[in-house]
């Protein structure tokens, strides 16, 4: 067992390590540009939704108030006619990236945090590179790529966009397993 406080550097380095890494992904003409892709005839989408006003928050088209109502001939009308969706709607105006990004870093150094744990746990100080990087790289590949499966699942993401996040993920939990396996204290 190896002491959690003696794993500072290579929690704080591996969180900053990622972060470098995730803003190269995303800034790069990679493999995400094509995630979300614009509405058919974004003008009369925009004309029929902007004067609704929707608040910012997450909506179900059709909604229904409870579950019962879910099996009302009215409500399954609704779904069947269309159209069904999820709709996120942000703020008006342009979208800031500062506060997104200092969340991501502290997810990220939680996500470390965490990983960090489970190896401390398993293992003492001094142990081989191999068996950090795994430790390491299985806690952070969870922590970082299997909790986007659910948006696919339940709210109807592509597939293609919730594996691209996973192969994100992927690296991601690499680059933290190689940091902590180089900075595990001797």
């Amino acid at each position: 067992m190896t002491q959690l406080a003696l794993l500072w550097l290579p929690i704080l380095l591996g969180a900053v390590f990622v972060f470098i890494t995730s803003s190269i992904i995303h800034m790069g003409p990679f493999w995400h540009r094509g995630d979300y892709p614009q509405v058919p005839d974004e003008p009369k989408t925009r004309a029929a939704l902007g004067p609704l006003n929707i608040p910012p928050g997450d909506y179900m088209l059709p909604g229904c108030k409870n579950p019962s109502e879910m099996n009302t001939p009215e409500f399954k009308q609704r779904m069947t006619e269309g159209p069904v969706m999820i709709l996120t709607v942000r703020p008006n105006g342009q979208w800031g990236m500062g506060k997104a990004l200092v969340q991501w870093f502290i997810y990220l150094l939680v996500v470390a945090l965490f990983a960090g744990y489970v190896a401390a746990i398993a293992l003492p100080p001094g142990a081989h590179y191999l068996s950090v990087f795994r430790f390491v790289g299985t806690s952070a590949f969870m922590g970082l790529a299997l909790g986007v499966t659910h948006a696919s699942i339940w709210y109807s993401r592509r597939w293609s966009t919730t594996i691209k996040l996973m192969f994100d993920g992927l690296i991601y939990a690499l680059v933290m397993a190689g940091t902590f396996g180089w900075l595990w204290p001797k």
